[in-house]
C-alpha cells in the first residue's frame, strides 16, 4: 500500500477523527461504531486504528483483540437493544469496499424491526 491509499481511507479519516462517527466503542487499538448505512438496527463495524488491508495483512494478536472486542460489543447490543444472535461478515479482496480491515457486527432479532434511524440507535446504546 502506498501512503496515497491510507491517505483516502474512510475508515482511517473515522479514526483519525476527520470524519464524524457513532461510536460505541474505542480503546488503543480499535475503534468500534454504528455503520451508517446499516442492513440491521445494532449493524457494528470494528476497525482497528492501525491500517491494514486485509485478513492477510493483520496480525494475530490484533485479530484476537478485535473477537474479544466483538464479545464485549455484543453483550451491550443485547443489554441495550435486545438482540437475539449475532453474525460476524469479515470480506476480502474484490468483496472488501473498504480496504482497510473491518469486521461487522450483524445483530439479528426474534422479530425484526423496522430499520431505525442510526442516530435513535445510537441513543438507545448510550441510555
Amino acid at each position: 500500500m502506498n501512503m496515497g491509499d491510507k491517505m483516502e481511507c474512510i475508515f482511517c479519516k473515522i479514526v483519525n477523527g476527520e470524519i464524524p462517527s457513532y461510536i460505541v466503542y474505542e480503546d488503543e487499538i480499535v475503534k468500534a461504531f454504528l455503520d451508517v448505512n446499516p442492513d440491521v438496527n445494532g449493524h457494528t463495524l470494528i476497525v482497528p486504528k492501525k491500517h491494514y488491508k486485509d485478513l492477510f495483512d493483520i496480525d494475530n494478536d490484533t485479530l484476537i483483540h478485535i473477537m474479544e472486542i466483538a464479545k464485549k460489543i455484543d453483550k451491550l447490543l443485547k443489554d441495550k437493544l435486545n438482540t437475539d444472535g449475532l453474525t460476524l461478515v469479515q470480506n476480502n479482496g474484490l468483496k472488501q469496499e473498504v480496504k482497510h480491515f473491518h469486521l461487522h457486527l450483524k445483530p439479528g432479532y426474534k422479530n425484526e424491526g423496522k430499520l431505525l434511524p442510526v442516530e435513535e440507535i445510537y441513543k438507545k446504546i448510550n441510555e
